[in-house]
Formats: structure tokens, C-alpha cells, sequence
């Protein structure tokens, strides 16, 4: 067992995919047929044998709660530790002193469960987002940033992965020592942080009470910028990685399913992704079904032609429907005759008789939750 504690934020990202997040956390959001965002992050964790794990959360949390519960699908569900939500309105108000209740930073964050975190008993801390779709091996970078004695360890990937102006990066020197950090611009050989950091669960007590004490709020511009006396190194990572972080993203990564590569990167048989159980019978294909290139959940009753899509559980493929390139998310109900390309559709969303929806690869149609066309 690895002596290191997981805390996830869980109201990271997803800053343009409003169609989509209008009543979840972009944690939450389904992705690739069967699973949430949060999965990934919570099953690299798992994989790594971390046992207590942090969720925090910050609004339109329901649906995240639905979907973790008691943490039993993650093997979280335990007497003692295992998998902790902390929802907003356990929050110290007063260190949050911001307009709208809006986190100006991950140490605001932070602060606000101090209390959570003085009752960290294992030696390391893994932070990471909840917008991260990545089968990363911690374990592994947990062994190096202990061989190399850093104070912080960033996991850095050569790929560019979040929005760029938001995006972390860093140039390297010595033995991956951080030598230089911009946000916002990067240079040639760089590589950009995941947002993913390693480092004590006592440097991060006292990196929590500097910061809430000396109004900084920024986990990269107040911490990893400004205090030039911290030792940071960098862990590379070349697999796949991406971040849900707008619409045209979100459909990107979706689609990168589709390719063996991808698939072979994330889902692993010595790191699996492990998510929330559902008992349904499989797939019905019709006589006249036509599927190719695509990734099908179970439940699904298909009697028209999908190509090059992802299916979520309980899509309804009605006779004469053509779907291509799109995402149906779970209880799309497609209506005979209707044509799909590059949409995306949330759950419950209904498709009228005849319909049809045409986006482009750059710019898909994202229709809202329980929508009926």
C-alpha cells in the first residue's frame, strides 16, 4: 500500500461546454460510452493502491453524487477513510472572500477543507483535476519524486493538452529539475503540466496556511511561480492524455476512442478503469443494423446504420436512422428516418421522425439534456 492520499478537484474545467454542464461538473460528464470524467482520475488512485481519496466540489454536484455514492465501485466504501465528498457548504466562508462563491484558486479551495486535510495521515499527497482523461501510472511517479527528494513533482506530458491560455508550462533542466514556469505561452521544449503534483502532506499544510494567510488563492501563479526556493521536478509522461476543457474537445476526445492506439493507452489491463456498476442486457441489433467503427455500450437497441460513433447505454437507433460521427449519450431515442452528424447529445434527448442535425468536426451541435428535436 502506497502512504499517499488522492484529492480530487472536482470543479476544474469545462470552461466552454456549456450545452453540456448546465446542470453537472464537468467531473461528471459521460465519456466514451459507459464512463464519467472523474473515473479515470479516481481509477488511476485506486491502481496505485491510494485508499482514502478527497473529492472536492464546489456546485451543480448532484450528479457526482449520484455517481460516486459510497465509493463501493472503486473499492472505497470503507469504515475508516476510503472516499470523502466535500461538497461547498463545508467551506470556511470567511477565507473565501470572492464574488459569486467562485474558487479563485485550488489553494482557496484548499483552505476552505482545512480541516479535512489536518486528518491526512499518509506522508504524500497526489492533487489532481477531475477533467483529465489519462491512465497515469502514480505509483511509479510517486517512487520518483521520492528518489529524487524534491519538494514538488509535477506529471508533465510533451502533448498539448488543456486550453492555451490556461495552459501550465514548464522547461526542464538537470535530471527534469523545473527550471522555468509560464502560463499562458509556451516555448519550444517545453512541456506542459497535467496539473497533476505530488508533494508531503506537510509542505501542503503549511503551503495552505502561507497562502490562506498572505491572500494567494493559485496553486501555479502563487505556489509554483512565486516561491523560487521550492525544489519542483518534472515526471514525463508520453501516454495518451486529454482534457475536457470546451465542446469541440470533449467531441475530439470522444472520437479518439475509435482509434486502437487510444484505446490500447487508456484502458489497460494492469491500470483498469473502473466505474459505476449498471445491470442491463446487452445490445439488440436489428436485422437491418449496420455498425462500424464504433464504441457501443450495453442496453442499446439498434435497427438503423451508426459509423464512426460513440453509443452510451439505452440509445435507441430506430429503423431508417443514420448516425455518423456524433455522440448519443444515455436514452437517446432516435426516431425513424433522422440523420446525425457530428452532434452530440446528451441524456433523454429525443429525435424526432425525419429530423436532421448536421455539425461540423470543429464546431459539433451539442443538444441539452432532455431535449426533444
Amino acid at each position: 500500500m502506497n502512504d499517499m492520499h488522492g484529492l480530487i478537484f472536482a470543479y476544474a474545467g469545462g470552461l466552454h461546454i456549456k450545452e453540456l454542464t448546465e446542470h453537472r461538473t464537468v467531473s461528471s460528464l459521460p465519456f466514451g460510452g459507459r464512463y464519467r470524467a472523474i473515473d479515470f482520475m479516481l481509477s488511476n488512485m485506486i491502481n496505485a493502491d491510494i485508499v482514502n481519496v478527497g473529492v472536492i466540489m464546489r456546485e451543480n454536484y448532484q450528479s457526482l453524487l449520484d455517481h460516486l455514492g459510497s465509493g463501493k465501485d472503486w473499492d472505497l466504501a470503507r469504515k475508516r477513510g476510503g472516499l470523502k465528498l466535500l461538497p461547498p457548504f463545508g467551506y470556511n466562508v470567511t477565507r473565501l472572500q470572492h464574488e459569486g462563491g467562485v474558487f479563485l484558486g485550488n489553494m482557496a479551495a484548499l483552505a476552505g477543507v482545512n480541516s479535512y486535510l489536518s486528518g491526512i495521515r499518509e506522508e504524500y499527497v497526489v492533487m489532481a483535476d477531475g477533467d483529465l482523461v489519462a491512465n497515469l501510472p502514480l505509483e511509479d511517479a510517486l517512487r520518483v519524486h521520492i528518489d529524487s527528494g524534491a519538494d514538488i513533482t509535477l506529471i508533465c506530458s510533451p502533448r498539448t493538452v488543456s486550453s492555451p491560455e490556461y495552459a501550465v508550462n514548464v522547461a526542464l533542466g538537470e535530471k527534469n529539475r523545473v527550471s522555468d514556469i509560464s502560463i499562458g505561452r509556451r516555448e519550444p521544449e517545453m512541456f506542459e503540466s497535467l496539473n497533476v503534483s505530488i508533494l508531503s502532506s506537510s509542505l501542503l499544510d503549511s503551503l495552505v496556511s502561507y497562502c490562506s494567510a498572505h491572500n494567494a488563492y493559485d496553486f501555479e501563479r502563487d505556489v509554483l511561480q512565486r516561491m523560487s526556493d521550492l525544489d519542483v521536478v518534472a515526471y514525463l509522461f508520453d501516454g495518451y492524455v486529454a482534457r475536457l476543457h470546451s465542446t469541440s474537445t470533449f467531441f475530439r476526445c470522444n472520437m479518439d476512442l475509435l482509434r486502437a492506439e487510444v484505446r490500447e493507452s487508456i484502458f489497460r489491463k494492469e491500470r483498469p478503469i473502473k466505474t459505476k456498476g449498471r445491470d442491463q442486457a446487452p445490445t439488440y441489433y436489428g436485422p437491418g443494423a449496420s455498425v462500424r467503427n464504433c464504441v457501443v455500450a450495453d442496453g442499446c437497441y439498434i435497427e438503423g446504420e451508426a459509423e464512426n460513433s460513440v453509443i452510451f447505454r439505452g440509445v435507441r437507433i430506430s429503423e431508417g436512422v443514420r448516425v455518423h460521427n456524433s455522440i448519443l449519450m444515455q436514452n437517446t431515442k432516435v426516431s425513424q428516418g433522422a440523420v446525425l452528424g457530428y452532434a452530440i447529445t446528451d441524456k433523454e434527448v429525443v429525435i424526432n421522425r425525419g429530423r436532421m442535425l448536421l455539425g461540423h468536426e470543429t464546431y459539433p451541435i451539442a443538444i441539452a439534456k432532455g431535449s426533444v428535436v
